[in-house]
């Protein structure tokens, strides 16, 4: 018999798994919910500090009496662990990973040794708040409390969609202080549990998919690598961060999937095949004269000039040691190779958008090579355009608020509008959306996948809805079945027509 030993998340405690784990008994499994102490059981002594080991050894408790019937033939432990669930069970896996058969991380982080709960929280303004609290708490870090998210506050530490009303109301109402040592005490692993097969849930409300997760791994970012793995596989729910409420049963039934090992599995960035964003461009595109200075690209047309240009802004976050870097990237130069056909400078950069935290030096990495290619004297200084791709999208937020003059078009493909979810950039200046009552009449294309991912998807409709309230000017071109990076991942008739489309959609703003 399968044994399912549900640790739930920060605020959080065995009644948020009620419907789960109905469903998974009726299936015929073994399911006990950890009460974490302080989050559904009192300290042993009352007044003591409660931190991150004592929730492993909360974990550990519920393990040991159950590992020999768990043993028996077509029997195993699966841990699962929401969010801040994760920390103790990983903690309490890597003290018992003989007796673990799988781990199942639901819509969590990657938690590593010596790093606390604390570097997993999404919002920099709630891990500031935190520090905070603990410096003034007198009990050092272990002690003091976390009160619990106000009804409103929730979507901070994630995305609650798919939560009915009645369902964040419950939250609220059970919701308990989360005591700040489990938050702020390092994890500490052995080891072991590396060697423990591993299955991620991701509910794509709230964050990447599996195909963003390989583009990631394909791209090197490190920390992902371990995530293509033979004994790692992953399965998608369409929800938000709690789907234990969002979709109970659908959850139980990805949990019983996960536990018998299916799921689908990672490629290995190094397996010997060319990855999604190295393929080549969908247009056969000629080669054009380039020119290399820092970390600009300059891919030039014929004639002496000077001509309109195109700043190509590459999404991301790109890992550091990624190679080639962005700017010889196929979908780039290929576009840049585009528009330098048509009389048009195509520029290409690398910034250093590394981690979502590095939105304002890649902004100003992408201004100041701007401003480079406007004061070559091969570039018309008042016909620039700049076209963002991805990750690169809240970039756009700067360009759009109060625009120069001689910026004549802003694009953006596939691009990210505002800030996802787990990113934590509340109140970021990085924000397009908001960003867009203020664009005035400075044309924006926008090349919108249809097979886009939900999260960014959501961000996307969010800007289309608000181009219609401010009256932006906008023009949308549709890849109904076109990926995020189509460009390379599907070369079909109708991708190339939206790429010959956009190309002049910008170029014909340049040249008016």
């Amino acid at each position: 018999m399968t044994v399912f030993i549900l640790v739930a998340g920060a605020f959080t405690g065995p009644h948020v798994w009620r419907d789960t784990a109905a469903r998974l008994t009726a299936e015929g499994a073994e399911v006990h919910t950890v009460a974490l102490t302080g989050l559904g059981r009192p300290p042993a002594v009352e007044g003591a500090a409660v931190d991150l080991e004592t929730h492993v050894a909360d974990v550990l408790a519920v393990i040991d009496p159950v590992i020999d019937a768990a043993a028996e033939p077509g029997g195993g432990i699966v841990l699962v662990g929401h969010d801040y669930g994760i920390h103790p069970v990983l903690g309490a896996a890597d003290r018992r990973a003989r007796s673990i058969a799988r781990i199942v991380y639901l819509d969590s982080g990657m938690p590593q040794d010596g790093v606390p709960a604390l570097a997993a929280v999404p919002d920099q303004l709630l891990r500031e708040e935190m520090a905070e609290r603990a410096t003034g708490s007198g009990g050092g870090v272990m002690g003091g409390e976390l009160p619990p998210p106000a009804r409103d506050e929730w979507p901070r530490w994630g995305s609650t969609e798919g939560l009915s009303e009645a369902a964040i109301d419950e939250l609220t109402a059970l919701a308990a202080p989360q005591p700040l040592g489990t938050l702020l005490q390092p994890l500490r692993l052995t080891g072991a549990v590396a060697e423990v097969p591993a299955t991620g849930v991701l509910c794509t409300a709230n964050g990447p998919g599996v195909e963003m997760l390989q583009i990631m791994v394909d791209v090197g970012t490190p920390a992902l690598a371990a995530l293509a793995d033979a004994r790692v596989t992953f399965f998608e729910l369409p929800t938000g961060h709690w789907p234990m409420l969002s979709c109970p049963e659908t959850l139980a039934g990805t949990l019983t999937d996960a536990a018998s090992g299916g799921g689908h599995l990672l490629t290995p960035a190094d397996a010997g095949r060319t990855p999604a964003h190295l393929r080549p461009f969908l247009l056969d595109v000629p080669e054009r004269p380039r020119e290399r200075t820092g970390n600009t690209d300059l891919y030039l047309p014929d004639g002496p000039g000077p001509h309109p240009a195109v700043v190509f802004v590459h999404g991301g976050p790109v890992p550091a040691e990624a190679r080639p870097t962005p700017r010889d990237w196929p979908t780039l130069t290929g576009y840049a190779r585009q528009v330098a056909g048509e009389g048009v400078v195509g520029v290409t950069l690398d910034h250093r958008l590394h981690a979502v935290t590095d939105y304002e030096r890649a902004a100003a990495d992408v201004a100041d090579a701007v401003d480079r290619v406007r004061a070559d004297p091969r570039v018309d200084a008042d016909r620039v355009a700049l076209w963002f791709f991805s990750g690169g999208g809240p970039i756009t937020a700067e360009w759009l608020t109060d625009p120069p003059a001689w910026l004549r078009c802003v694009a953006a493909n596939y691009p990210i509008l505002a800030p996802l979810p787990g990113w934590g950039l509340t109140g970021s200046r990085f924000h397009p959306v908001r960003a867009l009552s203020r664009a005035g009449d400075l044309p924006v294309v926008l090349v919108r996948a249809g097979r886009e991912s939900a999260e960014i998807a959501a961000t996307v409709e969010e800007f289309v809805s608000e181009a219609a309230r401010c009256g932006a000017n906008l023009e949308i071109i549709d890849v109904p079945e076109g990926r995020h990076g189509f460009e390379t991942l599907d070369p079909a008739d109708g991708a190339r027509e939206a790429v010959r489309r956009a190309v002049g959609a910008v170029t014909v703003r340049l040249k008016g």
